[in-house]
């Protein structure tokens, strides 16, 4: 869908002023709720992880942290989740569970902590269901994030409300972008690594009988050969040059062929071996990817089947009147999908498709449920940014480099750390979070379906 300006400012005035900046909720609201209840991921995390060296940094929040108003009235560092609750007139929401368990020799280690009366659960790096999700400690990552999945989140609210919603909170569920991220992860793990594997195997078969050819006997030459670069290929540390040299060392020794010592000589075989091994590699990789890439499909589908379950079983069935779903995003319109190449683009797209399908399908009917379409609205800003008020919708407004941020992550991105420029209009913060600019765009756009609903 195309918005106007037109149409964009009879959004932003749909949406009362506690969504635009200034001033608390509206008193006239048609909905009074006495409580903001958020599960999911990072999207929505509003301080999980802003403690130790996170906090040290001035983190916390995926987005551009801290109020660097002075900079920007837009720089607010808030994300969607706390515009709405300065909208329902309620206090700023808190994170329910807060803690790491990496690095402890960076900081990365601080006890979990569950917060009385916290009800934002939503975490960086949470999947639908999976424990283990981005930055987990099970995947070797220093940061150690929690990832409680959004099934627990639940469950930890139920245990903490007396296994019951009130009926007058709103509840907002956002989630099913770290299953994808995470599935689209290991499977370019895995296609790289079938990809360095061919390439490996291509560059000894082609490089071997190459060195060999000049040799007296080449087949004793090329058995030679072979077996100095298995040696040296299994050596720790082994290298491309450290192969070279073992197989051109094997190759000289032989009957007739010292001149293949000559770099003149070898350089261009080994040359011709790269060229080989190269196109080996990527299409190896490519088609390792290509077989794979459907599973993650029905896998999407799968964690969109899924937040259906929990939405209508542990969150309507046990009390909840207002709960607002968001689906997936256009990810692939994001700095991350943009840096792919275009088949993994496409397989990214039938992801978050499958996902919001099963998200459409499974709750569309429930009268107790607002489905919020932000792939429709993510996907137009990003063909069609001008009339959001957005610059920039392809390049982080974070200066990801180590030297500047350690995590290379909006997580620790605040005004200090911010490429040149004014960023305020950025779409992102990283190359897949919100600024807070966009994330006022994102309340006002959900305040905005509220408004539509009757429920603001």
């Amino acid at each position: 869908m195309q918005y106007t300006k037109f149409a964009l400012a009879a959004l932003t005035a749909a949406v009362l002023a506690g969504c635009g900046g200034s001033g608390g909720g509206d008193q006239t609201l048609k909905v009074k709720y006495t409580a903001q209840v958020s599960f999911g991921d990072s999207l929505s995390d509003v301080g999980s992880y802003a403690v130790g060296t996170v906090a040290a940094l001035k983190g916390g929040k995926f987005t551009i942290n801290g109020d660097n108003t002075a900079i920007n009235p837009e720089l607010t560092g808030k994300n969607w989740t706390e515009h709405l609750a300065a909208q329902f007139g309620l206090p700023a929401p808190c994170a329910a569970e807060t803690g790491l368990e990496g690095n402890a020799a960076q900081g990365f280690s601080v006890a979990r902590v569950k917060k009385a009366g916290c009800f934002g659960y939503a975490m960086g790096g949470s999947r639908v269901t999976n424990p283990v999700g981005p930055n987990n400690k099970l995947t070797g990552s220093a940061l150690g994030a929690l990832t409680v999945p959004v099934t627990t989140q639940i469950a930890n609210h139920l245990a903490a409300s007396g296994g019951k919603f009130s009926g007058t909170e709103v509840v907002f569920v956002m989630a099913g972008g770290n299953d994808l991220l995470f599935q689209l992860g290991s499977l370019q793990a895995a296609a790289t690594a079938a990809g360095t594997a061919a390439g490996s195997a291509t560059f000894a078969s082609t490089l071997i009988p190459l060195l060999a050819a000049g040799a007296t006997n080449p087949a004793t030459a090329g058995a030679a050969i072979t077996a100095a670069v298995r040696t040296a290929s299994a050596a720790p540390g082994a290298t491309t040059t450290t192969i070279v040299t073992a197989a051109v060392g094997a190759a000289a020794v032989q009957p007739g062929n010292s001149a293949v010592a000559s770099a003149a000589v070898y350089g261009p075989m080994v040359t011709t071996a790269q060229t080989a091994a190269t196109a080996a590699g990527a299409k190896a990789g490519a088609d390792y990817a290509a077989a794979n890439g459907p599973a993650l499909v029905t896998a999407m589908g799968t964690a969109g089947t899924e937040l259906v379950a929990l939405v209508k079983d542990q969150i309507i069935a046990k009390g909840a009147t207002h709960v607002v779903v968001n689906n997936l995003p256009d990810v692939a319109n994001t700095p991350s999908g943009l840096s792919k190449d275009a088949s993994t683009r496409a397989l990214i797209n039938a992801m978050v498709s499958a996902f919001n399908t099963q998200i459409s399908t499974g709750l569309a009917a429930n009268d107790k449920v607002l489905i919020v379409d932000v792939f429709a609205v993510s996907n137009d800003q990003a063909t069609n940014p001008g009339p959001y008020g957005l610059t920039n919708v392809k390049e982080p407004a974070c200066d990801l480099t180590a030297a500047k941020n350690p995590l290379g992550s909006s997580l620790v991105c605040n005004g200090s750390n911010l490429i040149a420029g004014d960023v305020s209009h950025y779409s992102y913060a990283d190359d897949v979070h919100p600024s807070p600019f966009n994330n006022l765009l994102l309340a006002r756009y959900v305040a905005k379906d509220m408004v539509t609903r009757g429920w603001l």
